[in-house]
């Protein structure tokens, strides 16, 4: 799917699974009157003079369906308010959400409940796992919070048990597994209400490097499976570009920059963007596409080798180099779009980037 641009969605494009429009949460006395006696765009120094803290700005977002887009930025910088706004988890001071076309502002309470009980599904950075449960136990409590029947209910845990790779384990209880396990469970139960957009809040920061490393592949290999529209919150730069379609970088509240990994690296709005992707290997990030050259007639009769245009370039430069020659680039129907040079490949993994190839604005 062609990701679109935060600053350009048609906001009658179905594909659109949530927005946002100018989200303020401001922390304080009477915040919405002081939002309103500033025409609701208080500067810095306006909310210092009143004793308020905006712990959001102003955020417009709109999130396509089966995206992945991770909100990021330091501790402080608003992300996990944010992402609570969009489930009304914490009630925003101005702005809309917009689930589905459906304005969550507008809900009551019991309306609201429904959408987060059966199309929502969340995964904390504390797992949060009920330790007087077996892990089926733990699977299958939201849809006892439903009101299924246990057969129902226990049948749909085991299925989501074996999807997440704890088969085997339905009646350990939480004490007796592994970090990594009971993050397992956690995802497990938030899947089991199969919900149309799903929230993760620095989900996998809890856990040791190598069990991390497992944890991104399998969440990678879950959305493979299930194409879910996600949100997911993280302050590791590394994270986020080996899971997002798009990255949002937040600072005091604000969005300063929303893109794709490739064009945060390649064009950070600001220093504040560029000290994030600083030690970055762009190998990580640079997509086949974004290096290519293109394909003089007859030229793609002289490689035997093809990679994907989207695939990155640390993924294929091992074959790439051995093959001691290029590579044709391929699109996603299997039709060429181009040359990929050994010489390029080199080039990026020593750090040069030869921009008369490149396919980025």
């Amino acid at each position: 799917m062609t990701r679109a641009r935060h600053d350009n969605v048609d906001t009658a494009d179905t594909r659109v699974k949530l927005s946002c429009h100018n989200i303020w949460k401001v922390f304080g006395s009477n915040a919405e009157q002081f939002m309103a006696q500033h025409d609701n765009s208080p500067t810095q120094q306006d909310l210092h003079q009143a004793g308020l803290i905006a712990a959001v700005r102003n955020a417009t977002i709109k999130i396509e369906e089966g995206e992945i887009f991770v909100i990021m930025g330091l501790s402080g910088s608003g992300k996990s308010t944010l992402m609570r706004c969009f489930s009304r988890l914490i009630e925003s001071t101005i702005g809309s959400v917009l689930f589905d076309g459906q304005n969550l502002q507008a809900m009551s309470d019991a309306e609201l409940n429904e959408i987060r009980r059966h199309k929502m599904g969340m995964v904390f950075q504390h797992f949060a796992l009920l330790p007087h449960l077996t892990v089926i136990g733990n699977v299958a409590f939201p849809l006892e919070i439903q009101g299924a029947d246990k057969h129902s209910r226990e049948q749909r845990a085991l299925e989501m048990i074996e999807l997440v790779g704890l088969q085997g384990r339905e009646n350990y209880y939480p004490q007796e597994l592994s970090g990594g396990q009971q993050q397992r469970v956690g995802i497990a139960r938030s899947l089991a209400v199969e919900p149309d957009i799903w929230f993760l809040d620095e989900p996998f920061s809890a856990l040791d490097p190598l069990i991390r490393r497992e944890m991104q592949d399998e969440f990678m290999r879950l959305q493979s499976v299930l194409h879910k529209t996600i949100i997911f919150i993280t302050h590791d730069f590394d994270e986020a570009i080996k899971l997002a379609d798009r990255i949002a970088i937040m600072k005091d509240g604000e969005i300063v920059q929303i893109d794709t990994p490739e064009k945060l690296v390649l064009a950070p709005a600001t220093d504040y963007v560029k000290e994030f992707t600083i030690g970055i290997s762009r190998s990580k990030v640079l997509s086949v596409k974004s290096i290519m050259a293109i394909a003089m007639p007859g030229e793609s009769d002289r490689t035997s080798l093809s990679v994907a245009e989207h695939a990155k370039i640390d993924d294929i430069a091992p074959t790439v180099i051995d093959s001691g020659g290029d590579a044709l680039v391929v699109n996603t129907n299997g039709q060429p779009t181009g040359i990929l040079t050994r010489q390029a490949v080199i080039d990026v993994l020593i750090n040069r980037r030869e921009s008369k190839h490149s396919t980025l604005p």
